[in-house]
């Protein structure tokens, strides 16, 4: 008797994810074509309205999806731009990190500027695109273009795991952040969130309910190795994920 309301909770959440993704097809298309005029104009113009399909697909998760956002720590962001080491569990945070770090520029597969429309205009934000099967130079590269995007007020977001893991799971967290920010002397802020558990990496589901979101304090790097920072970073980040994860008291 009770298989009955969990098979339409799946149904529906499987409803909610290929409306999703016909959204977003469709607005991918559409944005990229009217933002094709924006591709000559200096970058923070153009940087600005590429990036306002962001805030399509915020609109398309909160009422398609039916996923909420619960933000903490909006105060731990230094005023000079940093390097973010985010957890990778889902699309999500590759888009919707915008409002709180901006403007941002992306450490990504250099395969994504590819992708006809969606690529050209991510190539247009002036991202830190790299070879991932050439470490050396990747890491090379981001040291030198996330520098100059720090000194030029641009905050730089990393995912550390390198790929998206499952709610539950965690990948080797890599250096290159932690790196970049002791070499440009910036604070590392780490992030953590459950967005994998409502828009997962695999299938098409959009499971409705709210993405928590947690901001931590700023790790200093002067005078500490890259190492013992990405270890504080990802002792911080993956504490947090046992508190997101947790389920939450209906009092909460």
């Amino acid at each position: 008797m009770s298989a009955a309301p969990a098979d339409g909770a799946f149904r529906g959440s499987l409803i909610r994810g290929i409306l999703f993704r016909i959204g977003l097809v469709v607005t991918v298309v559409v944005w990229g074509v009217i933002s094709l005029p924006s591709f000559p104009l200096p970058l923070r113009w153009r940087y600005w309205w590429i990036t306002r399909w962001c805030s399509i697909v915020a609109v398309m998760v909160r009422y398609i999806g039916g996923i909420r956002i619960e933000i903490n720590g909006l105060e731990n962001r230094p005023p000079p731009p940093g390097v973010v080491i985010a957890k990778h569990q889902s699309a999500w945070e590759t888009l919707n990190l915008l409002p709180w770090f901006y403007p941002q520029s992306w450490v990504l597969k250099r395969e994504l500027l590819r992708i006809p429309v969606f690529g050209w205009g991510l190539a247009r934000l002036d991202p830190i695109a790299i070879d991932r099967r050439a470490t050396r130079e990747s890491l090379r590269q981001v040291v030198r273009q996330g520098s100059d995007k720090l000194r030029r007020g641009r905050w730089v977001v990393i995912f550390p795991e390198g790929t998206r893991v499952a709610p539950g799971e965690r990948g080797r967290y890599q250096q290159g952040g932690a790196l970049l920010a002791c070499q440009a002397g910036v604070d590392v802020i780490p992030v953590a969130h459950n967005a994998g558990e409502h828009w997962p990496r695999r299938g098409l589901r959009m499971n409705p309910g709210t993405i928590r979101v947690e901001i931590g304090p700023p790790i200093a790097t002067a005078g500490r190795t890259p190492a013992a920072v990405n270890r504080e970073a990802e002792v911080w980040i993956e504490s947090a994920m046992e508190r997101l994860s947790a389920p939450r008291h209906p009092d909460c």
